[in-house]
């Protein structure tokens, strides 16, 4: 074969050269395909259908300039892949001020509703209380919440524990059954604010006649409970005390009241026993990447709701569903993950409520907060009644 010449090298070298550009560009072309994203951002609630680029959700952020502070929720997390048609979500953090037990306080959050807030503030606002609506948006004012308690009321000669979420003393008095006569005195104001650990003294009147009406106390059930997370306490029977109409034979000298012996006791109300249960469930909880599962631990921490909550969700939906999204009951009509029922409830948090796990989820977890206000009083009440 003859050496090329030199205007046959050239043509080669160009060809070369053509095709090194060639690989390049297909070589860039597909790292920039790599990495395009197209992705809905819910940002405080608000959703953005949008296309960006980066490996990453926090690159993806970037790229949308979408600032995130440390304390700011972002789910998946920052280093995490960017979902490529999924969603991320940005929760801000903001100041809430909160009365908690009458005293207030300034908190900082990512919850949007006193629901979510009720959540961000853990086991200690299990079955708490407020002066507003779980669904409500947080705003300006404060929101006044009132916690499971326990406070000890000292009354004809007993001294009874009383775990209740009362905002008042006055509250804590009427949930127990004690009745106060005109001229009767407690140690604490009525209106006064209810808090952990109180005591409270009931100075009856000076007694003229040899039989009162006094009360009878109730006392108190302590039941683990391996279906609550450990740390959870659960008020599934409120104590109330009961009444007794008493006669005593009085012993006085000079006048004065020494000694009184009963005569007669007749019980007019029986006490009602107050049931408390303890969890003792293990929260520690593992879900396999991309299940439904996953989406609904997702989805719950963006409510504020942590593995001690997830571990209720996953045994209520466990039995209700086994996590299917076409769990079809037939004679009911109950459809998907959830058990909606009918199933076209879920409609209302989106067109594709039949085959998307993460519509049928959402709307499952808002059921869960305006009905019950966590996952694990759901469980809870489904243990106890076969269904939520």
């Amino acid at each position: 074969m003859l050496a090329p010449d030199g205007t046959t090298r050239r043509r080669v070298q160009r060809f070369v050269a053509r095709g090194v550009v060639v690989v390049g560009l297909v070589g860039v072309t597909g790292a920039f395909a790599t990495l395009h994203k197209s992705v809905t951002l819910d940002v405080d609630g608000t959703l953005y259908d949008v296309s960006a680029y980066g490996r990453t959700v926090g690159e993806v952020l970037d790229y949308q300039d979408v600032g995130v502070a440390p304390e700011d929720l972002v789910e998946p997390a920052l280093g995490s892949s960017a979902p490529d048609g999924g969603t991320i979500v940005v929760r801000t953090s903001h100041d809430v001020v909160v009365e908690i037990d009458g005293q207030e306080q300034t908190i900082a959050t990512t919850a949007r509703t006193v629901g979510e807030l009720l959540a961000f503030l853990g086991p200690r606002a299990e079955g708490a209380v407020t002066d507003v609506s779980r669904s409500a948006s947080l705003g300006r004012q404060p929101v006044r919440v009132s916690t499971l308690k326990t406070v000890h009321i000292a009354v004809d000669g007993v001294v009874m524990p009383i775990t209740t979420a009362e905002a008042t003393v006055r509250g804590v008095l009427q949930t127990a059954g004690i009745v106060l006569g005109e001229e009767d005195d407690t140690s604490v104001p009525l209106d006064a604010a209810a808090v952990d650990g109180m005591l409270v003294l009931v100075s009856r009147a000076a007694a003229t006649s040899d039989t009162l009406t006094e009360v009878l106390p109730f006392t108190t059930e302590e039941v683990e409970d391996p279906n609550l997370p450990k740390g959870h306490r659960v008020v599934v029977q409120s104590g109330r005390v009961g009444e007794a109409v008493t006669t005593y034979a009085v012993q006085t000298l000079g006048g004065a009241e020494v000694a009184r012996t009963v005569l007669t006791r007749t019980v007019t109300t029986e006490p009602r026993n107050e049931v408390i249960k303890i969890g003792t469930m293990d929260i520690s909880v593992s879900v396999d990447p991309g299940s439904a599962r996953a989406i609904g631990q997702s989805l719950a921490a963006q409510r504020g709701w942590g593995d001690d909550q997830f571990v209720c969700l996953d045994k209520l939906w466990t039995k209700e569903s086994n996590w299917r999204v076409d769990a079809d009951n037939p004679s009911s009509s109950a459809y998907g993950i959830p058990q909606a029922l009918p199933g076209s409830k879920m409609a209302t948090a989106g067109d594709d409520w039949r085959t998307n796990p993460a519509t049928q989820i959402t709307w499952g977890l808002g059921y869960i907060e305006g009905r019950y206000g966590t996952p694990c009083s759901a469980w809870s009440h489904s243990v106890a009644k076969g269904w939520y």
